[in-house]
């Protein structure tokens, strides 16, 4: 059921918005699976063994933006993923990507959850101590034509209320997906939004715990 057709990947390093120039630069970064989606044109009301096929996939995906962002993976500071449904699918069908491509940038950034747990909703790590990638992964999906673009959210990796991290990046792969594919994608930055400015929690003071704050 899995038919890979094109891998798209892209980093970008964002200095200054029209201000001081940082001195280390944002890293932005998706990678973007193209496929063919087993359940264009028709129906299907069992979709769930999907799923666990495409955890591989996942994590193979997780890998490669990691490498092509060429940074210490503790720099890695926001995450989030998302689907591009070709016109001959549905919406729920990008909603397979919610537990493989979560789990997986997850996985990679040191999570030591259990992946029962993690489907389940309840990503507390094994130890019971805090562990990393603890905030829920955000996402968006749609149904679309070849060349949609798609805006993936992007947040802290261990509490969603981390205001100047909120970002998205725009992703588009040039001819995909055709009606009978899915893009699936992931991705992952360096942090703050250059010239962050909004108050709000910041990284260095999370204290909970707790994916939140």
């Amino acid at each position: 059921m899995i038919d890979i057709r094109r891998v798209f990947t892209q980093v970008e390093h964002i200095h200054h918005e029209f201000g001081p120039r940082a001195e280390a630069p944002l890293v932005r970064g998706a990678v973007g699976v193209v496929m063919t989606n087993p359940f264009a044109g028709r129906y299907e009301p069992d979709i769930l063994p999907m799923m666990a096929l495409l955890d591989p996939v996942g994590v193979d995906m997780a890998h490669r933006l990691h490498a092509a962002m060429d940074v210490p993976l503790d720099q890695l500071a926001t995450y989030g993923k998302g689907a591009i449904v070709g016109a001959g699918g549905e919406l729920e069908h990008g909603a397979l990507w919610h537990v493989p491509g979560g789990y997986a940038m997850r996985e990679l950034l040191g999570w030591k959850g259990d992946r029962v747990a993690y489907m389940a909703g309840k990503a507390e790590a094994k130890t019971g101590q805090p562990a990393n990638a603890l905030s829920i992964v955000p996402s968006t999906k749609k149904v679309g034509p070849p060349g949609a673009a798609l805006d993936v959210p992007l947040t802290n990796i261990n509490a969603s209320y981390v205001r100047g991290q909120f970002d998205a990046i725009e992703v588009r792969v040039p001819g995909a997906p055709a009606a009978d594919e899915i893009v699936f994608i992931l991705a992952m930055s360096t942090g703050y939004r250059i010239h962050a400015r909004v108050g709000g929690l910041l990284a260095k003071d999370i204290s909970k715990w707790d994916g939140l704050r």
